[in-house]
């Protein structure tokens, strides 16, 4: 890897987190008009400090194409405890009674959708997950954010992270899409047993513009 490269992709990778998070607190589209299709319904999962509407350049692409796509709106930023996460969407999914769903989650979102997928009792709605920057073995700059408990979860040591971790069952059920270099996760996400999928660039938020997110994400979906 250039190392003249790594600062090009983190400023690049802020300019698009900057640009979207921006989007996102102006933007009044009701999710509603993106559950309509007939085919493999879509289930949307996005990272800490998030909302769905981050993901919306996605979320539009596969509504186009037929998908119906929902929004969790308990996730609201997904700030709170991955466990308590997950419980809000194995509820949805109960409640809404989707079954063979498809889980597209970002950064935490993936942690969250694993813990529905491995100890969820609607795991056997869930056909698969593509999993965007996911931080499957927590990140060592977790240990960094004193003043952050929202982002201390993604600690190593963390108990729901370590639990994640030994529950290798659900792995194959993930497609897990990262680049080269993430400057929030050093250590990568790659998924043992898992369909690992490593981009020749770096970012942890561009990589969602990525056109291989949307390929593989066609092929859990078809």
């Amino acid at each position: 890897m250039n190392p003249l490269q790594i600062p090009v992709w983190w400023a690049r990778d802020y300019a698009y987190a900057v640009v979207w998070q921006v989007r996102a607190f102006f933007n009044r589209t009701d999710p509603a008009i993106f559950l309509s299709g007939d085919r493999t319904p879509i289930v949307v999962l996005p990272g800490v400090y998030e909302t769905w509407k981050f993901m919306q350049p996605l979320i539009e692409e596969l509504h186009g194409r037929g998908h119906p796509v929902h929004v969790v709106d308990l996730l609201r930023r997904n700030e709170r405890p991955v466990v308590e996460m997950a419980e809000r969407v194995t509820e949805y999914l109960e409640q809404h009674d989707l079954s063979d769903v498809v889980l597209m989650a970002h950064s935490k979102g993936g942690l969250v959708g694993k813990q529905a997928m491995a100890f969820g009792a609607a795991a056997g709605r869930v056909r698969g997950m593509l999993a965007v920057a996911t931080p499957f073995g927590g990140s060592s700059y977790a240990r960094l954010m004193v003043l952050a408990p929202t982002l201390r979860i993604f600690s190593p040591r963390d108990a729901t992270i370590r639990a994640l971790a030994r529950e290798t069952a659900v792995n194959a059920k993930i497609v897990s899409v990262y680049g080269r270099f993430d400057p929030h996760i050093p250590e990568g996400s790659e998924l043992v047993g898992a369909k690992n999928v490593r981009l020749e660039t770096g970012g942890h938020f561009r990589i969602l513009a990525h056109p291989r997110v949307l390929a593989e994400l066609a092929v859990l979906a078809d």
